[in-house]
């Protein structure tokens, strides 16, 4: 009996405009700055035009990422609301997938922009075992005070020991497959950011995120009574964490050619989950140069591939799984992610550039024995 699992960034799946951009032209889309606007009421017309017109490709192509998952439970990042949810599954996925995810779950959590993570489920697995659902516990309410992590690290980015961990949500969901428990963590970690205060954005970012999985640790911990139980039940942490173990970075340009070299890195929010064994980085088990989902670049001076976006498996459920290996789908990248050699991939038709494309991120699927 096999489930199949799969986590993605979906790149703000909306239902309303942002209008910020008037007043903040760092929010302010690219393609408006090239003309000259004479008031608010002009630029909230132009800016309904462009999202509407930029949207429907995005979501075609969303969706066909998907859908190229085959997952049976998928989660998600970056969703505005259920409503937002349901026009996109009944619009765009359904037509791909036919029946599709009848069940969705989803909290409001803590991100300022409103977007939040999101399980879809279905009825049942292609092996036809039915999926039930169970219970759903959110943990945006935890603050640092609660969990005792508020650190001096944290002070000195202004946050104080009353405010909330997550940045979103930690979203609980407990399932059954086949009558087998199963829980999910469903998170989205603090954003790396622009650099500040003299560091680059990830280091200056970074307590928060330690935070974050320090917290989801402890929730995973406390709901099975410790760690030695919590190593002995089936779960996973899925989401995107903002943070990476390597990079593969990249060198060279299209006429000399590509270098790609991975590198390790000294510190990662992701060491605090694995730790002792706690659970397994599933997408460790390919190789160091394939194991990426995001493309990066400030320009050719800094440009790398990494992976943000997490299926971690508890040591049970991972020593049963031995053999599985995620999938990583990268159809929907924009042609400007320069693929090390090997990896290229036909893209989904009407893929741009820079966009068009289903995302930033790319999905990461695995199949799972849940026997």
């Amino acid at each position: 009996m096999s489930v199949r699992i799969a986590t993605f960034n979906v790149e703000n799946l909306m239902n309303r405009f942002d209008f910020s951009g008037f007043r903040n032209n760092l929010n302010q889309d690219r393609t408006l700055q090239l003309f000259q606007i004479k008031d608010e009421n002009q630029y909230r017309q132009l800016e309904q035009a462009r999202a509407i017109a930029h949207t429907d490709d995005t979501r075609q192509l969303t969706a066909l990422a998907i859908a190229a998952t085959h997952a049976d439970i998928i989660c998600l990042q970056e969703v505005d609301n259920i409503g937002a949810l349901n026009a996109f599954e009944f619009g765009y996925l359904f037509k791909m997938v036919g029946e599709g995810y009848r069940h969705k779950y989803m909290v409001e959590g803590n991100d300022s922009r409103g977007i939040d993570v999101a399980v879809l489920v279905r009825d049942q697995t292609r092996d036809g075992e039915a999926i039930e659902f169970v219970e759903m516990t959110s943990h945006a309410h935890v603050t640092y005070q609660e969990f005792g992590l508020h650190t001096p690290e944290l002070a000195l980015l202004g946050l104080e020991p009353h405010e909330r961990i997550f940045k979103r949500d930690c979203l609980c969901i407990d399932l059954r497959v086949g009558g087998r428990p199963l829980s999910l963590f469903v998170s989205h970690f603090k954003s790396m950011g622009s650099p500040r205060n003299g560091m680059d954005g990830r280091t200056a970012s970074m307590p928060v995120r330690m935070a974050e999985a320090k917290a989801v640790r402890r929730i995973i911990e406390e709901k099975f009574g410790g760690v030695a139980g919590a190593m002995a039940r089936d779960w996973l942490v899925c989401g995107d964490f903002n943070d990476y173990r390597e990079r593969v970075i990249i060198s060279g340009d299209s006429l000399s050619g590509y270098g790609f070299e991975p590198v390790e890195e000294a510190l990662s929010c992701v060491n605090v989950l694995t730790e002792g064994g706690f659970c397994e980085n599933l997408v460790e088990r390919r190789p160091a140069i394939d194991r990426w989902t995001l493309y990066h670049t400030r320009g050719p001076q800094e440009r790398h591939l990494c992976q943000l976006d997490y299926v971690l498996a508890s040591a049970a459920l991972a020593g049963k799984n031995a053999g599985a290996v995620p999938d990583i789908i990268r159809q929907g990248q924009p042609y400007r992610t320069i693929f090390p050699p090997d990896q290229a991939v036909e893209r989904f038709p009407r893929v741009g550039w820079d966009r068009p494309k289903a995302s930033d991120h790319c999905p990461v699927a695995v199949t799972l024995d849940m026997a």
